[in-house]
């Protein structure tokens, strides 16, 4: 029992971790990268899918993302999601594919950046600390039941917690690497 409650934390926190990863992914910084525009919502055909699924994305250069739909219907559409969003990019459009070219970032912007990245990191923190406090429940409920013995709770808890401890500093690492590719120039 003990057991399965400690691998649900882990598969619930190792989650958390790869959610945090997604989202700093779509944060820009100074370089052109797919994860910034796939996932964006284009409203084609009456549906909104997400712009991977309509379009190819490749990076010819560090600063620019090129977009090429494979229906060139959606070229209008793609287009002003991309506006829509909070990129801050203006999407060049030459009737077959859509340029996004990435100026350098100023130091203001930066700054706000890792601001961004800073909440997200602690959003983070939060998911896996939930994690853990949502399995210690489980385990105190399994104490209290006398379904585990009050020292193979205690150990629980010290390997939860040791665990809750490897995926913070992962969370950590993780944040620590964005905010280095934000400041990069």
């Amino acid at each position: 029992m003990i057991e399965e409650v400690l691998d649900d934390a882990k598969a619930r926190m190792g989650r958390a971790v790869e959610v945090l990863t997604r989202e700093l992914g779509t944060i820009r910084t100074g370089r052109a990268n797919p994860a910034l525009v796939e996932h964006l919502r284009v409203e084609h055909y009456g549906t909104a899918m997400p712009l991977n699924q309509l379009a190819s994305i490749s990076i010819p250069e560090a600063r620019l993302i090129v977009i090429q739909p494979w229906d060139r219907q959606a070229l209008g559409p793609i287009e002003r999601s991309i506006l829509k969003s909070d990129l801050g990019l203006n999407p060049s459009n030459d009737g077959q594919a859509i340029r996004l070219a990435f100026p350098p970032l100023t130091e203001e912007r930066r700054r706000e950046l890792i601001k961004l990245v800073r909440r997200r990191i602690e959003e983070g923190r939060i998911a896996v600390r939930n994690v853990r406090r949502d399995c210690a429940d489980e385990l105190r409920k399994l104490e209290g039941e006398k379904k585990v013995s009050e020292d193979d709770y205690h150990r629980a808890l010290e390997q939860l917690q040791k665990l809750t401890d490897r995926f913070i500093a992962d969370v950590d690492r993780l944040g620590q690497a964005k905010e280095a590719e934000v400041m990069e120039r």
